[in-house]
């Protein structure tokens, strides 16, 4: 059981907790946000136990093109961000924070956009944040640095199919990508039945797994990026074997977010070098670097009791 401070604060947190387990085909990590219940955990712990006791899809490519990840940090803090990220030259610019209001995102994209130059790729991520009429607005003003696509702008399916309608009436051309309404979704593959979306983002995890979210892009047929969900080197590698795995990879996936963290738990980090991840798998020999308190562990150990009896 860890508890590991993050370099800047992410999702309304400053630390990420984690259990990582152990088991004969190799190290796995249960870490469900901590607002998450026994039922949707229990998609966590599914995948930790295929990670840990069963095996992964034979992977078609051995290096995975990742992107950068820029927090909702001040555009002064932007640079910093970025040169953690080796040879990335894609971001992922956090928006639609509460408590900023829309000139804060644009100021920050605009420092990514100066930063990366016009060949960069930038992608924003508003979280479900904007409301259908909010969504419109904003990604009217952020289209001018040539997004590559706005992952989930609005919180809803319904939404998400509108703005895309909207978009094109406005005349802004800008893909539409879903995170939430997959992951967090009864049914994920509604989403590309509703064409609600351009690009499918996929975290293992709370699919169940590589083998289950595998089969979840391929169904949804739409181009796939892998992300992470805040993960160790350990979760990193799950997200790193469904990419490689991929039948096809068109754009660069969200796994290296350990850069986001001040430390792992392994002394083998997953973290972009020049712009990619190789596909392997690291061991957890430095977990104890940064142990959990008692009581934490003891909340974690209950809550995956809580989960188990979900399974």
């Amino acid at each position: 059981m860890v508890s590991i401070p993050l370099r800047t604060r992410f999702r309304g947190v400053d630390h990420r907790e984690a259990m990582i387990l152990r088991g004969p085909s190799g190290d796995a990590e249960f870490a469900p946000f901590l607002e998450y219940d026994a039922a949707e955990s229990a998609r966590w712990l599914a995948a930790a136990i295929e990670a840990s006791w069963g095996s992964w899809p034979a992977p078609v490519r051995d290096s995975i093109p990742v992107n950068a990840t820029v927090p909702a940090v001040s555009a002064a803090e932007v640079a910093g961000v970025l040169a953690r990220y080796d040879g990335c030259t894609t971001a992922k610019v956090k928006v639609a924070e509460r408590g900023q209001a829309l000139e804060d995102d644009v100021a920050r994209v605009a420092e990514v956009r100066s930063i990366l130059g016009p060949s960069g790729r930038i992608r924003v991520d508003a979280n479900g944040g904007w409301s259908l009429d909010d969504a419109v607005w904003a990604l009217t003003a952020l289209s001018g640095f040539e997004l590559e696509y706005a992952e989930q702008p609005c919180a809803t399916i319904d939404e998400l199919a509108s703005l895309r309608i909207a978009l094109v009436n406005n005349g802004v051309d800008l893909r539409v990508a879903a995170d939430e309404s997959i992951r967090k979704a009864t049914d994920p593959l509604l989403v590309a039945r509703r064409h609600a979306a351009d690009v499918a983002v996929v975290k293992v995890a709370p699919l169940g797994g590589v083998q289950a979210a595998l089969d979840i892009a391929v169904e949804a047929a739409l181009p796939t990026v892998v992300s992470s969900a805040l993960d160790t080197s350990i979760g990193i590698a799950a997200g790193v074997a469904l990419a490689a795995a991929l039948p096809s990879l068109e754009f660069a996936c969200g796994l290296g977010t350990v850069e986001l963290l001040s430390t792992d738990v392994t002394s083998e980090p997953l973290v972009p070098r020049a712009g990619a991840i190789d596909v392997r798998r690291p061991l957890a020999d430095r977990f104890s670097f940064v142990p959990a308190s008692p009581e934490r562990e003891s909340w974690w150990r209950e809550r995956l009791a809580a989960a188990y009896a979900e399974l």
